[in-house]
């Protein structure tokens, strides 16, 4: 089966049993999958610590951005998913942090009442673009 993407995994903290990529890249935009703070044994990173979690997050994206041959000025767009609000103001020092002094992408905030890894609370998924190709 042909598909309209390709793939992106990073070199490292990417489990092979998955069943979805890291990334999809299509055209000049690049679809990073949802992310927890989960390491490569499963484990939680930062259990209990919005911040923490938000954190080990924007560092796994940040390889598989590396991975697509771009960085966190190219994200367009991110959508959080959080299963609490406390602490959630914040998470946006860590976006600053992250992002600089802007722009900043657009984004969307979602309180869920849960997500699928336990022990989780957010998870961060992202849309990022490659820069036009000269010429056009």
């Amino acid at each position: 089966m042909t598909h309209p993407f390709t793939p992106v995994t990073p070199a490292s903290g990417w489990n092979p049993r998955y069943t979805f990529s890291a990334a999809v890249r299509t055209g000049d935009l690049l679809f990073i999958s949802g992310m927890t703070a989960a390491d490569e044994q499963g484990r939680i990173v930062g259990e209990g610590d919005i911040v923490r979690q938000t954190e080990y997050i924007f560092e796994k994206m940040g390889r598989v951005l590396a991975a697509a041959g771009l960085d966190f000025g190219h994200v367009v767009e991110t959508t959080e998913y959080f299963t609490t609000l406390d602490g959630y103001a914040r998470t946006s020092e860590v976006r600053r942090r992250v992002f600089g002094a802007g722009p900043y992408p657009a984004a969307t905030g979602v309180r869920v009442a849960g997500l699928i890894r336990p022990g989780a609370l957010i998870e961060i998924k992202a849309v990022a673009c490659y820069p036009p190709a000269a010429g056009r």
